[in-house]
């Protein structure tokens, strides 16, 4: 679905669905402490990145930037597989682009199989899972968009968080990617490691190049105010699954404003195969700061040493 924009103000439909609110949190920590009797802990060393919003705050490419720097294998559920993505997920196949070990499924069973491999001592990164009590993480990094904040600071469904803004403060660390208008009343919890990360949207065009773009994720309006020239916008709900009849539209709309189409590299793995090479997608690099490599590997270094 689109993200209700009421999560990002505290307006009437947002407190008229504050009782399911607390109805749906109460069910879902009763589930939560129901499953932490199955939790696992791993011989190499967990990092979790996770958020606590309902997506759309750009945890996916901090995935791919650590992951990266550790040659590390990833884990994740692989959310809305298809056939358009080998029936694993647009966010997997994008971290598979780069040459990524990703490991799709039971997050639990990928582990375990990993854990098998005797000669590795590296660590495993779990893309979300924060709110998954099955595995025990040993270092639990947040990621938040500077921008979004904690949006309306309500629970889901009157707000886009999965569980209190006081879930923040049992971090190892956080990860803050900046943003040119930060929200004011965004506000870390004190104690908890911060660390900054610029976003970069590289597009495949010339900026004198009029745009249609379109994009199926949490947050499109972010996606279409890092582009220059765009004459025409188009938001799909989140990884949603493009039909012949809405490609026949954008192509019919870019010749009407005569301009290229451009979307999200994870918008654009969800594309049939044939209609790739007629549309092009922006790539977003995410740089974190240098200082939090340092941290993390200081972290994994104790953790094996704890273990001897």
């Amino acid at each position: 679905m689109k993200t209700p924009q009421w999560f990002l103000r505290k307006g009437p439909t947002a407190f008229l669905l504050m009782p399911i609110s607390w109805l749906y949190f109460a069910v879902g920590r009763v589930v939560y402490w129901g499953r932490t009797w199955r939790a696992i802990k791993s011989r190499r060393p967990i990092i979790c990145v996770g958020n606590i919003l309902a997506g759309g705050v750009g945890k996916t490419p901090v995935v791919r930037a650590i992951a990266n720097y550790f040659g590390a294998p990833v884990v994740m559920r692989g959310y809305k597989k298809s056939d358009k993505t080998g029936n694993v997920g647009d966010e997997a196949t994008m971290l598979a682009r780069t040459g990524l070990a990703v490991h799709v499924g039971d997050r639990k069973s990928n582990i375990i199989l990993l854990n098998k491999q005797l000669n590795e001592k590296g660590p495993i990164v779990m893309d979300d899972g924060l709110q998954n009590p099955t595995i025990k993480k040993d270092i639990s990094l947040l990621v938040f968009d500077e921008g979004l904040g904690y949006g309306n600071g309500f629970l889901l469904p009157s707000g886009p968080l999965r569980v209190p803004k006081s879930a923040a403060e049992k971090a190892d660390a956080i990860i803050v990617i900046k943003n040119k208008k930060p929200n004011k009343k965004f506000v870390l919890p004190v104690g908890v490691p911060v660390f900054f990360a610029k976003n970069q949207t590289v597009s495949p065009y010339d900026d004198d190049e009029k745009l249609v773009a379109f994009a199926g994720i949490g947050y499109p309006k972010k996606f279409f105010n890092s582009l220059r020239n765009v004459v025409a916008r188009r938001a799909f709900a989140d990884h949603y699954e493009y039909t012949d009849e809405d490609l026949k539209k954008l192509f019919a709309l870019a010749e009407k404003k005569k301009a290229k189409l451009i979307t999200t590299e994870k918008d654009w793995v969800r594309l049939p195969v044939e209609i790739r090479d007629k549309i092009k997608y922006a790539r977003l690099d995410t740089v974190i700061d240098n200082n939090f490599y340092d941290w993390l590997k200081e972290k994994i270094k104790c953790l094996h040493s704890n273990k001897k």
